[in-house]
C-alpha cells in the first residue's frame, strides 16, 4: 500500500540530511554554494530525486555537479545511516533550473510591462481616423 505522506515526509528528512551530508562528507575546496531546493521520493521510498541550486557562473556549476556526482555514494551512505528505514532510497541530484527560469520570466514581464506602457501612452494622445462615430446611422424622419 502507497503511503504520499510518509514519502513526504522522507522527502523533508532526506533534504536535510542531504545538506548535512554535503558539508559533511565533501571535502573538495571547489565545491560551491550548493542549495538543497527540493526532494522527491518514489512512493514505494525506492528512489529520490534530489534538486539542488548552485550559485555561480556556469564553469562553478559544472564543476560542482562532477563533485556531487563523485561523492553521490558516501552521500547516500550518510544519508542512510541517519534514517530509520530498512532499505535507503537510490539518489539522484539534478541541477534545478527554477531560479533562472524565474528571472528569465521576471525579465520578459518587464519588458512586457513596458511595452503596454508606450502603447497606453500611444493610445492617449491617438486621435480619431475619420469621424467619430463612423457607423450610419439610420435616417430620423423629420416629417412626424
Amino acid at each position: 500500500m502507497v503511503d504520499v505522506a510518509r514519502a513526504r515526509k522522507l522527502a523533508e528528512r532526506i533534504k536535510v540530511l542531504t545538506a548535512e551530508a554535503l558539508e559533511k562528507v565533501v571535502k573538495d575546496p571547489d565545491l560551491g554554494f550548493v542549495t538543497i531546493t527540493d526532494v522527491q521520493v518514489t512512493p514505494d521510498l525506492s528512489h529520490a530525486r534530489i534538486f539542488y541550486t548552485v550559485y555561480g557562473e556556469a564553469k562553478q556549476k559544472n564543476v560542482t555537479a562532477e563533485i556531487i556526482e563523485k561523492y553521490r555514494g558516501r552521500i547516500r551512505g550518510e544519508v542512510g545511516h541517519q534514517l530509520s528505514i530498512r532499505l535507503t532510497p537510490t539518489i539522484e541530484f539534478i541541477a534545478d533550473e527554477v531560479p533562472e527560469t524565474a528571472a528569465a520570466l521576471n525579465d520578459l514581464l518587464a519588458e512586457a510591462r513596458a511595452r503596454d506602457a508606450e502603447v497606453a501612452k500611444l493610445a492617449a494622445d491617438a486621435k480619431y481616423a475619420g469621424e467619430k462615430n463612423p457607423y450610419k446611422e439610420p435616417r430620423k424622419d423629420d416629417e412626424n
